[in-house]
């Protein structure tokens, strides 16, 4: 048997910062024992539990089953005890895989040496065992792997979401920048955001946070548009459970509904084409009204929840035209959205010394490399 059949516990990566957000979220989807750590949670699920967790999250990157554990100093060693692994009931003939790996404060000090070990050592098991080796593939695996390494304890797992799951399948077209899905997802739910007042994003770029506060509002898994998982590799995976278990959140789904309003805008043209398009590739969310306007040209934007992710100069470079932008948005903010809540997010942090604004509170949010933060702003 795996580690994860005799513990039923596995781990979950979340961006930094959202570990305790993450836990709320996997303890209302069925997890159980839940334990936050640095950059994810451990927790207990049994199948039907797991299978809701990697379809319905929104919060999650990806989610691993250990299959196996042990000391582990050197990568001869590593070699040898991955050969003991039954290889083939985790991939079958003609598929592709693929190995990532973490390692620190260990003996073996080379992450991609590391994977590269584990990889000669289930290659040269399948070959043995079928006559012929599996084929690589890093950027579309059929199936996906993770070795961690730290001090010395290794954690051989597969990926039961296959890739990660921040590719939720409705972004097409995308502007420079783009935010994670998941991080935008965090950030609606930091903000609260229930229908009962409009959200408006008036830099909206190619539109992730307004594609993410409908998925949320209308109950629609971040998994919805996806059609394979990791788990299907499972040796114990049960189709049965999965199709009831996929029911039982898709009957959960509802509409916008009249009244419940999100809308944004964007300077750029070809940052509203990229919000419009990807909005379609979301049932319904093609409603959802963007507009080709600066938001110094928009009419007063009262009562309301403002998401924002601003340019911010790290990736964009013309950093001190940014930072004069910045300033003249929360001028914005302070002038024209009158009991409004804005919870801005700034990839670069010199950036919120900008928006001459005092921010009600501050949190720490990882947005692939950067280390950027998330500001609330209460406008009376």
């Amino acid at each position: 048997m795996f580690t994860y059949q005799k513990t039923g516990r596995y781990f979950a990566q979340v961006a930094e910062n959202i570990e305790e957000v993450g836990a709320e979220e996997l303890r209302g989807l069925g997890a159980v024992e839940v334990m936050p750590a640095f950059r994810g949670i451990y927790f207990n699920a049994d199948p039907a539990a797991l299978y809701r967790i990697v379809y319905a999250t929104r919060l999650c990157t990806r989610v691993m089953a250990p299959l196996l554990t042990f000391d582990c100093h050197s990568t001869k060693y590593l070699y040898q005890t991955a050969m003991k692994l039954p290889w083939d009931t985790l991939i079958k003939p003609g598929q592709t895989f693929a190995i990532t790996s973490n390692v620190s404060h260990s003996k073996i000090r080379h992450s991609k040496y590391a994977a590269l070990c584990l990889k000669d050592a289930m290659v040269d098991w399948l070959r043995e065992k079928w006559g012929e080796r599996p084929n690589v593939d890093t950027v579309n695996p059929d199936v996906a792997f993770n070795l961690h390494i730290h001090e010395d304890k290794a954690v051989i797992s597969m990926d039961v979401a296959g890739e990660s799951l921040h590719r939720r399948g409705y972004r097409k077209e995308a502007v420079k920048a783009p935010m994670q899905e998941t991080v935008a997802a965090a950030i609606v739910n930091l903000s609260g955001w229930d229908g009962s007042r409009p959200l408006v994003d008036p830099m909206c770029g190619s539109g992730t946070l307004l594609c993410e506060a409908y998925l949320a509002y209308c109950r629609i898994p971040g998994g919805f548009l996806r059609d394979r998982f990791g788990f299907f590799n499972l040796p114990d995976f049960d189709e049965k459970i999965w199709q009831r278990v996929k029911a039982g959140v898709d009957d959960h789904i509802r509409p916008l509904g009249k009244g419940i309003e999100i809308r944004g805008s964007d300077i750029d043209y070809q940052a509203v084409a990229a919000a419009r398009h990807n909005l379609e590739n979301i049932p319904g969310a093609s409603a959802i009204r963007i507009r080709e306007c600066s938001f110094q040209d928009l009419e007063p934007i009262n009562d309301s929840v403002i998401v924002v992710n601003p340019p911010y100069g790290i990736r964009m470079g013309e950093k001190e035209e940014v930072a004069a932008m910045i300033g003249e948005f929360g001028s914005f903010l302070k002038h024209k959205c009158a009991g409004s809540t804005a919870y801005l997010y700034f990839g670069d942090r010199e950036l919120l010394k900008k928006i001459g604004l005092r921010p009600a509170w501050k949190k720490s949010v990882k947005n692939g490399g950067l280390d950027g933060v998330l500001a609330k702003y209460e406008m009376y």
